[in-house]
């Protein structure tokens, strides 16, 4: 059950993946084809029509999640567009080494309080043209999601009535390699029953290039901070208090290039800088304070520049609190809080834990 008291937009979206695909690229086609038509992202994407490397992409997606595949077909429909291209987009981390989606995030667990904090970083066009999406696919526990549009939700924050809390960070891999795209595991991740499975489809599933992902769940008293790449997956329990921006920063990450933009290397050293502040008094709002931060030098962790030189803009900034029976999930805009939930964890999920 959610509820919840909201100045942000929440679709209720259910049924088979077709049909869960078709009706979220109804809900992008008014601003779908302008964002599209501004991005430079796109322009560099669709120069893979027809590659090898990309048929590779759709066959590992095919063999290990066909489900997902269908919502992507669902969303073409829809939209108008061509199955390829749409899967194309839904592969930009893996076909651009440098794609436009940012973001920081927070974990903190003292005694039995656990938080993970989020700031969601990508291109400003998207600036209040977001959405919150309840999605409920047959079968599976459901989630709520921020969502970009004509995009698979999962790749940006997230809470599922399992009690599993992702929140999702770009990592800039130079070399992909064929296997399954970031944005179909991170999508995928959210119909997992548990953290321990959550975690089994990261360890386990080939991927082809790599997100930070930071796991929770209600009922659960561990955090990790994950690196799941094409080379590797990274997995640290957070006994405290961590940070993480846009590049890998666990030991051993070191064999894997990447690109480190100067943002993320700025926010990272800011959030190092701040944690052991916020440790001496762990309280919400100081989470939110770190993520809402502009840094007296450097390039801020709170993004609101149109000359990032990124090219991006914290579009929403997301608390979630994890308790036993569920998930409180908080969304701000502008420091405002624009959505106010609770995710109750269901009574299956806390019956198999």
């Amino acid at each position: 059950m959610v509820t919840s008291k909201q100045g942000l937009n929440l679709v209720q979206v259910s049924g088979k993946p077709y049909e869960i695909g078709y009706r979220l690229a109804e809900l992008a086609r008014p601003v779908f084809a302008d964002y599209m038509n501004q991005s430079s992202a796109w322009q560099a994407v669709r120069r893979w029509r027809g590659t090898a490397f990309a048929q590779a992409l759709r066959d590992a997606t095919q063999a290990h999640f066909p489900a997902l595949l269908a919502e992507l077909e669902g969303m073409a429909a829809a939209l108008g567009w061509s199955a390829e291209d749409v899967f194309l987009w839904n592969c930009r981390g893996e076909l651009i080494h440098n794609a436009p989606d940012g973001c920081t995030t927070l974990a903190a667990a003292v005694g039995d309080t656990r938080f993970i904090a989020h700031n969601e970083d990508g291109d400003p066009f998207l600036r209040e043209r977001c959405a919150l999406v309840e999605v409920q696919p047959a079968g599976q526990p459901g989630f709520v999601s921020f969502y970009y549009p004509g995009s698979l939700p999962g790749h940006t924050f997230a809470a599922s009535r399992a009690g599993i809390v992702q929140a999702i960070n770009n990592l800039r891999i130079r070399t992909p390699v064929a296997g399954v795209p970031r944005m179909i595991l991170a999508r995928a991740v959210l119909d997992a029953a548990s953290l321990d499975e959550a975690l089994h489809i990261l360890r386990h599933t080939p991927a082809a290039s790599g997100f930070h992902h930071t796991l929770g769940c209600a009922g659960d008293a561990r955090l990790f901070s994950v690196e799941a790449t094409a080379r590797r997956c990274s997995v640290q329990p957070v006994a405290n208090l961590s940070g993480h921006a846009n590049h890998m920063i666990h030991p051993g990450c070191e064999a894997e290039a990447q690109i480190v933009t100067d943002s993320s290397r700025d926010r990272q050293l800011r959030v190092d800088a701040l944690l052991p502040t916020v440790a001496r008094s762990l309280q919400p709002a100081a989470l939110l304070d770190v993520l809402h931060d502009r840094a007296p030098s450097g390039l801020p962790i709170y993004r609101d520049d149109p000359r990032d030189p990124d090219d991006e803009n914290t579009l929403a900034t997301a608390l979630f609190d994890i308790g036993d029976a569920g998930v409180s999930m908080k969304v701000y805009r502008q420091g405002q809080c624009a959505f106010d939930t609770f995710i109750a964890r269901a009574a299956s999920a806390r019956a198999g834990a």
